[in-house]
Formats: structure tokens, C-alpha cells, sequence
């Protein structure tokens, strides 16, 4: 009965925007939002009403510039989208903002080479660190976000996919090589890993996408690579450009990877900044 009265009490001393926040929460949830999203998008809602309290036009419009002369373009998009969804949990649909429109670049930039991948895959193995020798080659074999990358499980492996479900209740299959499930089960037989997440840190909890990003860092650092090529999403490029380089089947890569449309994937079609500067200096002598 106490615990109870103490959280009735909490729940009547919240302010309207924490209600409103928390109602924002569940609706996320109930649509089935990864966590990352549910936190970006409550990031953006809170940032919104705390520039300007309260849902006009004309204040939409205000927060919309401010992002527009604070953020890259895409920040821009990803905090409109989370105030649209914001807005339609209110059953506002009608105030909806437009996104900005993004010039589609004709080249892929800070994508780690096949060279640099293949370099820290045996600096890994010559260290020991099979833990993140994994981490690397599943999201470069297999084109997963960070924040999937994590979700998999033991089980997963031994099946050789695993289900991701989408906001809008859709099944992407991630599928995991049959080259790369050899190689991991034979690892998580050595370390006694029979069930459960695949990659836990030191304290036996989930690793976080955050913790990835920082070992990737230091890797930079200790094996003298690019920061700039180093880093969770590039090895998800780098396994879209080897798979459409090898297949060529852009539709196919497009469900892998998830992409709500097949012109965003259009873009590994393109070479990097990278080796567009190579051809161009092999080529041009005149």
C-alpha cells in the first residue's frame, strides 16, 4: 500500500510537459521504437518545449530555424520527424512539419577501405581481443546498426538470422554468413557462452553502443588508423559496398539494411570520396 501511495503521489506532482513526456514514452513503445529512437525522439520533444513551451504554427516554424542554423541537415530531419511523431501521439497530424530537402551526394564519404578492415581484424586476433574482433566483423559481415549489433544473441547465431521488427510492425531478417557463424560458435564454445547476448562486457552485462564507439577510438590510436573511418557505421558501409560490388543487387541490399527506400541505398552504387581522389590522380595527367 506504501509503494503504492508513493507512486500516486509522484504521478499527481509531475508537471503537464513530464505527463506529456511520459505519455510520448509509452506511445513510442506501443509502436514498437528501438530504444535509441525513443530516446532521440524525447531528446528533441523536451529540447522543442523547453525553447518554446507551447505547439503553434508559428513557434513550429521558429524551432525549425533554429535547427536549421544549429544542426547538419540530417539532425535537422531526424528532430522534425520526432515532433511530427510528437504531434501525431496529440492527434495533431494537421501541424506536421516539412523536412528540408537533402542534396543527394554522388560519393561516399569516411568509409573504411577492405585494406583497413582486413589490418584491425589481425591486430585484434594478434592482441587477444576476440571480443571486439567480432564486434567489427559481425557489423562488416552481416551490415547491422550498432544498436542491433547488440541485440544479438547466442541463438540468433546458432540459426544463422535474427528478426528485427519494425515500427510499423515489419520483419527485417538479419542474416548471419555461414563463414562467420563457424568462426563465432567455434569462439563462444571457448569462452562458455551457450545462451544469451553475444557480447558482454567486463561486469557480464550487454556492451553498449556507446562502449563500441569508445573501443573504436582507441583502437585508432593504438593501431595508428583514421579516426575518421573508424567508427560503428562505416563497417555497416563497408558491408553495403562489398555486398553490392559482389551481387549487385541493389533491392536485396536495400531490405538488408533496412532502408525505407531504394534511392537511399542508390548511394553504394557511388564510390567513396576516397577513391574517386585515386582514379582522378591515376588518370589525369594533362
Amino acid at each position: 500500500m506504501t509503494t503504492n501511495a508513493v507512486t500516486c503521489s509522484e504521478a499527481e506532482n509531475k508537471s503537464p510537459v513530464e505527463q506529456s513526456l511520459d505519455d510520448f514514452h509509452d506511445y513510442l513503445e506501443f509502436n514498437n521504437m528501438s530504444s535509441n529512437t525513443i530516446h532521440v525522439y524525447l531528446y528533441a520533444v523536451k529540447q522543442f518545449l523547453g525553447l518554446y513551451h507551447v505547439i503553434s504554427h508559428d513557434n513550429l516554424m521558429l524551432y525549425k530555424c533554429y535547427l536549421m542554423e544549429h544542426y547538419k541537415p540530417q539532425t535537422v530531419n531526424l528532430r522534425i520527424r520526432a515532433l511530427n511523431c510528437y504531434m501525431e501521439s496529440l492527434k495533431l497530424s494537421s501541424s506536421k512539419m516539412l523536412m528540408i530537402r537533402i542534396q543527394q551526394k554522388t560519393f561516399l564519404e569516411n568509409v573504411i577501405s577492405q585494406a583497413d578492415y582486413e589490418y584491425l581484424k589481425k591486430c585484434l586476433i594478434r592482441s587477444g581481443n576476440m571480443l571486439y574482433y567480432f564486434v567489427i566483423r559481425f557489423m562488416a559481415a552481416t551490415g547491422v546498426r550498432v544498436s542491433e549489433l547488440v541485440q544479438i544473441k547466442v541463438e540468433h547465431v546458432k540459426c544463422g538470422h535474427m528478426d528485427i521488427y519494425s515500427k510499423d510492425n515489419k520483419i527485417r531478417r538479419i542474416y548471419i554468413p555461414k563463414s562467420l557463424r563457424v568462426d563465432a560458435l567455434k569462439w563462444l564454445n571457448q569462452i562458455d557462452r551457450v545462451s544469451g547476448y553475444v557480447f558482454l562486457n567486463r561486469y557480464g552485462d550487454p556492451i553498449t553502443p556507446a562502449g563500441i564507439r569508445g573501443q573504436l577510438k582507441k583502437f585508432t590510436v593504438l593501431y595508428d588508423l583514421d579516426p575518421n573511418v573508424v567508427y560503428p557505421h562505416s563497417f555497416r558501409h563497408r558491408f553495403a559496398k562489398n555486398f553490392i560490388e559482389n551481387c549487385g543487387d541493389i533491392s536485396m541490399l536495400s531490405d538488408i539494411l533496412g532502408h525505407e527506400s531504394i534511392e537511399t541505398t542508390r548511394i553504394y552504387l557511388h564510390r567513396s570520396s576516397t577513391e574517386q581522389k585515386q582514379i582522378v590522380n591515376q588518370i589525369v595527367n594533362w
